[in-house]
């Protein structure tokens, strides 16, 4: 029978340097970092000692689109059939600062996400979701603190004490600048919000978790593995200089903090790179910060399947390399999960193809076995070598950037958005020559495949949004929202010759309180701060 060429010949010389591992492979492997037992430093098998025989992964489904009213239906769909916790996807809009009448938000309220304008939208998000028993993460960044505050007060408004919130916000600004683009003010003044709430939570909202340092949107912007890990490490770095440089207690801090890692086509990196991840986070804490507690120190993340391996064409074939993904970030030990809908590719996914893809974690978790041991691939000389390889390499990308001043710095002088192009291109290079194979795409293509009924976001929800929106500014104390914001926009400002700034975190929450919007708050804090503009990258 003639050989069919299964393997992908140009695969990254990290997965294909040899074809067969045996022991030689892990002669080198440190005693320190050998395999040691889950739950113990350096956590290479796994933060918890039972892992999943203890405690099952948080099935954290992404949703949001339309309004919030649309938004709480689809919650309510997920929860009554086992998702165990909330991921919320806001609109573009309220990515960026601006509210749903903004001439800017014109054509784009609701479309990528719910469109969230005031704390009454957020009210009508969670109506008849208790606070006080579910997590919910919320993905959003350069206005993380207006979003924040709005969970809270809602969550006061149910009775449920702050502190007793359990969720966490992407909070993720580096990664902003570095690979994803909503972005607002400069990097200096988005740190100090980020270090604002870091202090705030650890005293308000100590089960919070105060940021997802993400991985995940500098993988899909077409990063390697180890550039994943790199660049997500160095800004994890900077998020805890930038705290400790405000007086904070890194073991204080570092046990709110967690990270949002992508689940890729590569099932072994994938597993390989989730190891290596824990050792170097956990490495970090201890000998470069010297976290005590080994809280600070263990690496909590969150998985997604990844978005940019979807084709649009043969979108069933979409189901199989999400069963794959997820698969990867379970065998690597995720502590929640998100799959990625068939149909996503191609729009919002329908509440059918968003139940296929519950169900896919559900059978993972209940039929396959996978959670019957903790960390299956220990031992295994190809993964441990893989793990080694993958944090050898990251630990170059990191001394790189540090040279450089930090991820600040390699941010401001487009080091890193320049890698990460580099990398996306020379991927689109293989896939379009052939020397990579997506099936459906370069190989085994078909022209006949028919597409299912897509989600559509109605377009009558924009007009309707504006219209609340104007009915709240009518209703709402306008004399308390202006004096809440000119307290506001006073801190904000840089004042002269001071040396700590004041947390901003109190009075956002009081603007929030008083129905200030999103855009009138960001709109405050740009006057305040300034605008962005990104360093050209040619």
């Amino acid at each position: 029978m003639p050989y069919l060429g299964f393997t992908n010949k140009q695969q990254i010389a990290m997965t294909s340097e040899k074809h067969v591992y045996g022991p030689d492979d892990l002669a080198s492997f440190e005693e320190e970092s050998a395999l040691g037992q889950p739950g113990e430093y350096p956590f290479t098998r796994g933060i918890y000692r039972d892992m999943y025989r203890s405690r099952g992964w948080t099935m954290r489904q992404y949703a949001g689109f339309g309004n919030a009213r649309e938004t709480n239906k689809r919650f309510r769909y997920l929860l009554s059939n086992g998702q165990t916790g909330l991921s919320t996807a806001f609109d573009l809009p309220t990515q960026m600062g601006y509210d749903s009448d903004d001439p800017l938000a014109l054509g784009e309220v609701g479309k990528t996400g719910v469109a969230i304008d005031s704390l009454a939208d957020m009210e009508v998000l969670f109506d008849q979701i208790d606070l006080g028993k579910v997590s919910t993460s919320m993905t959003i960044n350069a206005t993380s603190a207006i979003l924040l505050a709005m969970y809270r007060a809602v969550g006061k408004k149910q009775g449920v004490d702050s502190k007793l919130l359990q969720g966490t916000i992407q909070n993720d600004i580096l990664k902003e600048y570095e690979a994803r683009n909503t972005y607002i003010y400069p990097p200096a003044q988005s740190m100090r919000l980020i270090t604002d709430i870091f202090e705030f939570c650890a005293k308000e909202m100590p089960k919070w978790n105060t940021i997802s340092i993400s991985g995940y949107h500098i993988r899909e912007a077409g990063a390697t593995a180890v550039q994943e890990l790199a660049f997500t490490f160095a800004n994890g770095i900077a998020y805890v200089e930038q705290a400790r440089s405000r007086g904070l207690d890194v073991d204080v801090f570092a046990p709110q903090l967690s990270f949002f890692f992508v689940a890729q086509m590569d099932l072994f990196e994938e597993v390989a790179k989730f190891r290596a991840a824990r050792r170097l986070w956990a490495r970090i804490m201890k000998e470069r910060f010297g976290a005590k507690n080994p809280k600070s120190m263990m690496l909590r993340f969150h998985v997604q399947t990844a978005g940019s391996s979807l084709t649009p064409q043969q979108p069933d074939n979409n189901i199989v390399r999400t069963t794959i993904e997820a698969m990867a970030a379970v065998l690597g030990g995720a502590q929640s999960l998100h799959t990625n809908s068939k149909d996503e590719a191609l729009s919002l996914p329908t509440e059918a193809s968003a139940l296929t893809a519950l169900r896919t974690q559900q059978i993972i978790a209940f039929e396959t076995g996978l959670t019957s041991v903790v960390d299956p691939f220990a031992g295994s000389y190809y993964v441990e070598d893989l793990t080694n390889r993958l944090e050898q390499e990251v630990i170059e990308y990191l001394d790189k950037i540090e040279k450089m001043g930090g991820a600040m710095r390699a941010v401001e002088s487009g080091f890193i958005q320049k890698e990460i192009q580099d990398s996306a291109y020379e991927f689109h290079k293989d896939v379009e020559s052939g020397r990579r194979t997506v099936v459906g795409v370069n190989k085994f293509i078909d022209e006949k495949t028919e597409q299912d009924k897509l989600h559509k976001v109605d377009p009558k929800l924009e007009d309707e949004q504006k219209k609340s929106l104007a009915a709240l500014k009518a209703k709402r104390d306008n004399k308390r929202v202006e004096q809440t914001l000119a307290k506001l926009s006073e801190l904000a400002k840089p004042q002269e010759g001071e040396t700590k700034s004041e947390n901003l975190l109190p009075y956002i929450c009081e603007a929030v309180e008083s129905y200030a919007t999103v855009g009138e708050i960001s709109n405050t804090l740009r006057k305040a701060f300034g605008k962005y503009r990104p360093t050209p990258t040619l």
